[in-house]
């Protein structure tokens, strides 16, 4: 059964809880290798997707990102609470389709979201991580609001090389602070 969650409009966007039937438009972008350039994970075929959009839909950890003006997923952001939970911070996360890119949706759905959470989850912080070579986010991060805090000296691997050893790298922190809290 679908979850239901809160629908947030944005200018362009409506963010929302993920559906089954939103697997063809998440097939378009999650089938592309160079989408997985800075983030774990591998192409997905039509079944891998379709089972993507039926996990999703039954979960809170994912959200859709839809462009209002066509009704189609352009993306997602992913959304979970960091441990020990009663410090009230959250990791958010994005994946915005390549044809969709360089448009201001990741930040205007980052935005939309972030200020949603403050106001309404009563979360107090929330952080984002990103390589350092992945400039867009950095700068999707940095128009939401974001700050970087610091960087992680090779903390993360998700790929191995022919040996099976782990390929390193680093990590940038950013995060946004409840702004009524200040």
């Amino acid at each position: 059964m679908p979850t239901t969650g809160p629908v947030i409009d944005s200018a362009r966007l409506r963010i929302r809880p993920f559906r089954p039937g939103d697997a063809e438009d998440l097939h378009a972008y999650l089938s592309l290798a160079d989408v997985y350039r800075f983030e774990p994970g591998k192409p997905v075929d039509s079944e891998g997707a379709q089972r993507l959009a039926e996990e999703r839909s039954t979960g809170s950890s994912f959200l859709a990102l839809e462009l209002r003006s066509a009704g189609r997923l352009v993306g997602h952001l992913s959304w979970h609470p960091v441990e020990p939970v009663h410090l009230r911070t959250w990791e958010l996360g994005f994946i915005v389709d390549p044809r969709f890119q360089r448009r201001g949706y990741a930040s205007e759905g980052t935005r939309a979201w972030t200020e949603h959470a403050f106001a309404m989850l009563g979360v107090h912080r929330v952080v984002a991580h990103c390589h350092p070579d992945n400039v867009a986010s950095r700068r999707t991060l940095e128009r939401a609001g974001f700050e970087c805090e610091g960087r992680f000296r090779r903390d993360v691997y998700f790929r191995t090389d022919v040996g099976g050893r782990p390929i390193w790298q680093d990590t940038l922190v950013y995060a946004l602070l409840d702004p009524s809290e200040a």
